[in-house]
């Protein structure tokens, strides 16, 4: 009887034994065809992942993120499981000295030819996209009302001008408005020069800030779009995402100033805990096939900068020139060094006109 149990027993372990190999396998391959994105919000059309998903029969999950603070905070906190994120230059550059990024693999992304060699000239963080690739480059610029504003050059020094005093804003971020300024005086926005610094919190203070209704990095372009606000600092997208689109073309020229100013790239780079490295390195280069990076520029009117191709196939008139960023820098992290930048800035938003 005991033999007979114990065969029983042994069998049964057997059985236990392979449906666990079964499940595991099975869990491992769907696993495997999952691929986990942590992303902005909104940065990737729908239909874009869609396509994806039916092209290599996979599945994307896909969690948001509002700020590069956040998405940093959560990764070093402990978060597991995602395989691609989407930090801008600073953050890709602390990333990479911390090591926590993967190297992408140049063989497994045919679609680098592709990659504009001006970015990478301005991404002086990771040249060879060795742990990144550009997923897109943008830059603030200046949003004008043309139908209240009848002259006007494409300078940041309209901010300066007292004939619009109460009709302009600029955003409540201390590196775009002193980087501004610091263009303006054609100094880098990336300075630590005690002197330069002072020089463009003084034109700031003395010269834009009297002028201007408030600083506001979000509620811009609704007062815009209700012709509050003439002239505001700001992102394209913003001012686009509230004027309706038939009145775009009479109301809105947006336009990058002369001087340049700050700037920025956001890449994908593959997380260093990615269980999904294959599958993230075909999502990084299906991105940038040329008639799909097209979607993407689609869905919110980009200029076509980072992808040399994709303008061909877009469908869309971008809300301004590409070219207009040539002049731009990109924000650096600049360490300690930021304290410099906040001091001023206290000064500027703080002290009275």
């Amino acid at each position: 009887m005991k033999r007979i149990f114990n065969e029983f027993f042994a069998a049964a372990l057997m059985g236990a034994a392979i449906l666990s190999v079964s499940c595991s396998k099975k869990t491992s391959e769907t696993a495997n065809k999952t691929l986990y994105l942590f992303n902005w919000t909104y940065y990737t059309p729908d239909s874009l992942i869609k396509k994806f998903e039916k092209e290599f029969d996979v599945t994307v999950k896909v969690d948001t993120f509002d700020s590069n603070e956040v998405m940093y905070a959560k990764l070093k906190a402990g978060a597991k499981g995602y395989d691609i994120t989407f930090p801008s230059q600073d953050y890709a550059s602390i990333m990479i000295k911390q090591g926590m990024l993967k190297e992408i693999d140049i063989e497994k992304f045919p679609n680098s030819k592709y990659i504009n060699p001006k970015v990478l000239e301005k991404a002086t963080y990771d040249p060879t996209m060795k742990y990144g690739v550009p997923y897109y480059m943008g830059a603030a610029g200046v949003a004008i009302n043309k139908q209240k504003v009848a002259y006007y050059e494409k300078t940041w020094g309209l901010f300066g001008r007292t004939d619009l005093k109460d009709h302009m804003t600029m955003m409540d971020d201390m590196r775009e408005v002193l980087g501004d300024a610091l263009a303006f005086q054609g100094k880098s926005v990336n300075t630590l020069d005690d002197k330069e610094i002072e020089a463009a919190k003084d034109l700031v203070i003395n010269s834009w800030r009297p002028n201007l209704i408030k600083f506001d990095a979000e509620g811009f372009g609704k007062s815009f779009a209700s012709g509050d606000f003439w002239v505001c600092q700001g992102y394209a997208e913003v001012v686009f995402g509230e004027v309706p689109e038939e009145k775009q073309a009479d109301m809105v020229d947006f336009f990058i100033p002369k001087e340049g100013g700050p700037m920025y790239i956001d890449s994908m780079v593959i997380l260093k805990g990615a269980k999904n490295y294959e599958l993230a390195m075909k999502f990084i280069n299906f991105i940038h096939e040329p008639e799909n990076y097209a979607i993407f520029l689609d869905e919110f009117r980009f200029p076509c900068y980072v992808n040399t191709e994709a303008e061909k196939f877009r469908k869309t008139k971008p809300m301004y020139d590409a070219e207009e960023m040539d002049p731009c820098e990109l924000k650096e992290d600049l360490g300690e060094g930021l304290e410099k930048y906040n001091s001023a800035w206290q000064e500027i938003r703080f002290t009275a006109k």
